[in-house]
C-alpha cells in the first residue's frame, strides 16, 4: 500500500497500512492510486471520517453548511441513449413523450421566483428533434425574462448529442449556448467514469474521457461546473477508485490552466428499480445500490480522495434528510437544493422528491452546524 509523500512528489512513494496513509494525509499529504482501494475497503470509518473532516475544513468553514434554494426543471423526457438504469426517458413518438413549452416552464420559474430561489437546473434527454437554435431561443427568453435566476443547463451528453446533430463541436456549442444565457454545466451523464461500467449501463452514452473533455472546455470558457458520481451498478472498488482518480486529474488540469474547475462533488446509490435492476440484481444476482453506511463510507472516500473539490453535497434526494445529516456530520458541507420536484431518480426507486428551505434548515441545526443560503458559486446569501 502505498501514498504519496506530504508535499506531493510522484517520484517518492512510501509503503504504508492504511491508518498510516491516511494520518499522512491529515498531516498534508495526498492519497494516491495504488493506495485507494486498501483505504477504501480496510480503513476504519472512524479514521475515515476524522480525516474527512479534516480536508473538508481545508476548504470550508467547519461551523457551517450551505443550501441553495433552486429547482430541477426536466423539459423533455425524450431521449435516444437507452442507459438501462433510466426509467425517466421516453423515445420518440411515445404516447408519454413530452416536451413544456415556454409557457409551462415560465410557470416554473415564476413559482421558484416567488419563493426565493436563485438557480433552476434545466436537464433533459437526447431529443432528435431539438436543435441548437431552440436551446438558444429558449435560454435567451428565459434569461431575459427571469434575470434573477441564474440558469445551469444542460450536462456533458447532451453537449455531445447536439455537437453531433449540428456537425459543431462541443466547445462551438458551449460557446453559443453562454452567450445565450446559460451560466453553468451541472454534472448530469457522469454515473461511474470509468469505461468498463459506462459500456455496460449507457454504451451509446458519452465516455469517461469525452465527458471529461466536456467539463475541460467549460471550465476555460467561465461556466460553473459540478460532477456527479453514481455507484452500485455491481461494480469493483477498483472501477470507483479509478472514476474518482480521472475527476481529480482532470480537476488539477483543469485549476492550473484555467484557475477554476469543479466547483462541488456529488455522489449517490443506484436506485435499482428499473430496467438495469432486472436485467442485474434479478437475472445475474449481482447487489446494486448501497446501504446507508455504505453511502457514508463512499462519500468520506471521496472527500479524501478528492482532495482538490472544495464542495461536497450530501444526497438527500436519494438518501434521505436523516442519513445526508449524517454526512454533513463527517464529510459533507453542503446540502445541495430544494429542488422542488425531482423527475429521474424518483422514477427508478427514489421516495425523496423535493425538501423545503425550513426542512434543510431544521436538519443542517440538528447536526449542531449553521446552515446558511448560498448561490451557485457558494457565496453565502445574508
Amino acid at each position: 500500500m502505498l501514498i504519496l509523500n506530504r508535499d506531493g512528489d510522484r517520484g517518492e512513494r512510501l509503503a504504508m497500512t492504511p491508518d498510516r496513509a491516511l494520518r499522512l494525509v491529515r498531516e498534508g499529504g495526498r492519497l494516491n492510486r495504488e493506495s485507494a482501494e486498501a483505504v477504501y475497503e480496510h480503513a476504519s470509518m472512524e479514521d475515515l471520517e476524522a480525516t474527512a473532516r479534516v480536508v473538508r475544513a481545508r476548504h470550508t468553514n467547519p461551523g457551517i453548511a450551505t443550501y441553495l434554494v433552486d429547482r430541477n426543471v426536466n423539459y423533455t423526457n425524450v431521449c435516444i441513449t437507452d442507459c438501462t438504469f433510466c426509467e425517466f426517458y421516453r423515445r420518440p413518438g411515445d404516447a408519454e413523450a413530452y416536451v413544456l413549452s415556454r409557457d409551462h416552464l415560465s410557470a416554473k420559474f415564476r413559482e421558484l421566483r416567488d419563493l426565493g430561489g436563485t438557480r433552476v437546473l434545466l436537464q433533459g434527454g437526447h431529443n432528435p428533434d431539438l436543435r441548437i437554435t431552440w436551446y438558444e431561443e429558449l435560454f435567451s427568453f428565459l434569461t431575459t425574462e427571469f434575470p434573477e435566476i441564474r440558469l445551469d443547463a444542460l450536462s456533458p451528453p447532451e453537449v455531445e448529442h447536439l455537437a453531433n446533430l449540428e456537425g459543431l463541436s462541443t466547445r462551438d456549442v458551449l460557446v453559443r449556448l453562454r452567450n445565450s444565457g446559460m451560466k453553468g454545466l451541472p454534472g448530469g451523464g457522469g454515473e461511474m467514469l470509468d469505461d468498463e461500467i459506462r459500456r455496460r449501463v449507457s454504451p451509446k452514452k458519452t465516455m469517461s474521457d469525452r465527458w471529461l473533455d466536456i467539463m475541460g472546455e467549460a471550465h476555460e470558457l467561465g461556466l460553473s461546473t459540478t460532477v456527479t458520481m453514481v455507484f452500485g451498478f455491481g461494480e469493483a472498488i477498483s472501477h470507483r477508485c479509478n472514476a474518482l482518480e480521472r475527476i481529480r486529474n482532470r480537476q488539477d488540469r483543469s485549476l492550473a490552466l484555467f484557475g477554476r474547475g469543479f466547483l462541488a462533488f456529488a455522489s449517490w446509490p443506484l436506485q435499482h428499480q428499473s430496467r438495469y435492476g432486472e436485467l442485474w440484481g434479478l437475472k445475474k444476482g449481482v447487489k446494486l445500490g448501497a446501504t446507508s453506511d455504505e453511502y457514508l463510507r463512499h462519500t468520506a472516500f471521496a472527500r479524501i480522495y478528492l482532495d482538490n473539490v472544495a464542495h461536497m453535497q450530501a444526497s438527500w434526494p436519494t438518501m434521505g434528510i436523516d442519513v445526508a445529516a449524517r454526512a454533513l456530520a463527517a464529510s459533507c458541507d453542503d446540502m445541495g437544493g430544494t429542488m422542488m420536484e425531482e423527475n429521474v431518480v424518483s422514477q427508478a426507486g427514489s421516495v425523496y422528491s423535493c425538501a423545503t428551505e425550513a426542512a434543510l434548515r431544521e436538519a443542517i441545526s440538528n447536526t449542531g452546524l449553521l446552515p446558511r443560503k448560498r448561490t451557485t458559486e457558494y457565496s453565502l446569501v445574508d
